[in-house]
């Protein structure tokens, strides 16, 4: 087999790189370890920032999403009792987020990806990158207990920070980052409407609390919970009742409660790697950065990487220009920096670190509440990293 881009792994990201490119007549082959429901099985977040948004429009894959998809304008921060609404839309000069699963996301490109007719191969087992620094890069991998191999030009790794990419390239070469936070988010799905219009960050004495939702019938809720704690120990009844607690009671008298469809509890992390390329092979998403959720940047960081690999490659294929691939990570640095800078932020701002603050960092914590909340100029700090920071231009 022979393809101009290979790519490892079809979660959003690869799908989405592999839509691109297939649009811009770049031949692709994507090679996913898993199979398409278990893709599609994978509940994560569903805030867009508007770059994103109009990426996957670009991509012709806007359709369904701009139809059933959630214009949000604005979210509310709860914090010591007190409610301030984010005019996302005011203070950004009118840009705005969408609400549409990743889940939805995932289907969509999925859909588009089988119509077009370019190959996807699932179910690939054991796929092995060589020759990254040669002049004739491929992979290898097992397919119905036969070994098969793929030749490439280049090779974008979309698959995870567990995934072979990023553990193909060789020791000492990357450079780890790394902030472990300690605690967890136990997040709770439900067919059961949003108990608000717009998303509600809410820091509390008990912890902090994230109401979010994936449409107006389905909801989803996150508690912040110590890391050691376990899912079997939360039933329904406790989540709901906790969730209660830690929301004004105006806002819990509204709380629509229901059987949870999912429940899981993720720990929060900051990582990176840098450089993101090496050779012929570049890493996109979370096989290279990983963020807390509570800025809602994991997949809009992914889609930046994939903007910036997509706008490189075309003008590879189209001009040339091959001296821009040395680019790619120096620009999706740049912006995963802004992007972590941010989700750390929102972290340290909204949870509760008990034990884990000196008398001084909660000080700190408390000033910058006070500042960001009340100050506009705070606001808007918040509000342009909330929907996005531009894409720097390709040249």
């Amino acid at each position: 087999m022979k393809t101009q881009v290979a790519i490892i792994g079809a979660g959003p990201s690869g799908l989405l790189l592999g839509q691109l490119l297939d649009r811009a007549g770049i031949d692709t082959v994507i090679l996913e370890r898993q199979t398409p429901d278990y893709v599609l099985g994978r509940i994560r977040a569903g805030v867009l920032e508007q770059g994103t948004v109009e990426l996957l429009r670009e991509a012709g894959v806007g359709e369904r999403m701009d139809r059933e998809g959630l214009v949000h304008e604005g979210v509310e921060l709860l914090v010591g009792g007190r409610r301030q609404r984010l005019d996302l839309k005011g203070l950004t000069g009118g840009k705005t987020v969408m609400v549409y699963g990743q889940t939805e996301v995932t289907r969509d490109l999925m859909q588009a990806r089988q119509a077009s007719g370019a190959p996807i191969i699932y179910s690939a087992c054991n796929v092995q990158p060589h020759e990254l620094k040669g002049e004739r890069p491929y992979l290898t991998f097992d397919k119905d207990g036969q070994t098969h191999r793929l030749d490439c030009d280049y090779i974008a790794g979309c698959d995870g920070f567990h995934g072979v990419s990023r553990q193909s390239i060789p020791e000492g070469v990357l450079k780890h980052y790394e902030r472990v936070y300690p605690f967890g988010w136990l997040g709770l799905l439900a067919d059961t409407p949003p108990v608000n219009h717009e998303l509600i960050y809410a820091h509390h004495e008990r912890g902090f609390v994230l109401c979010s939702q994936r449409s107006q019938t389905r909801s989803r809720y996150y508690l912040q919970v110590p890391l050691q704690a376990r899912v079997e120990d939360w039933p329904d009844e406790r989540f709901w009742t906790e969730l209660k607690a830690r929301l004004p009671a105006d806002v819990a008298a509204r709380l629509v409660t229901g059987p949870a469809l999912e429940k899981s509890i993720a720990p929060l992390r900051s990582q990176v790697v840098e450089p993101m390329q090496y050779g012929h092979l570049f890493l996109v998403g979370d096989a290279a950065h990983i963020v807390p959720p509570t800025g809602a940047k994991g997949l809009n960081l992914a889609a930046s990487d994939v903007n910036y690999l997509y706008r490189i490659l075309l003008k590879v294929y189209r001009e040339g220009r091959t001296d821009l691939l040395q680019q790619y990570s120096p620009l999706a640095l740049r912006r995963v920096w802004k992007g972590e800078r941010f989700s750390w932020f929102m972290t340290q701002l909204l949870h509760d670190f008990g034990g884990h603050k000196d008398a001084w960092d909660q000080k700190m914590q408390e000033a910058d509440r006070e500042y960001f909340l009340t100050s506009t100029a705070g606001l808007v700090n918040i509000a342009e990293n909330y929907v996005g920071l531009p894409f720097e231009e390709v040249a």
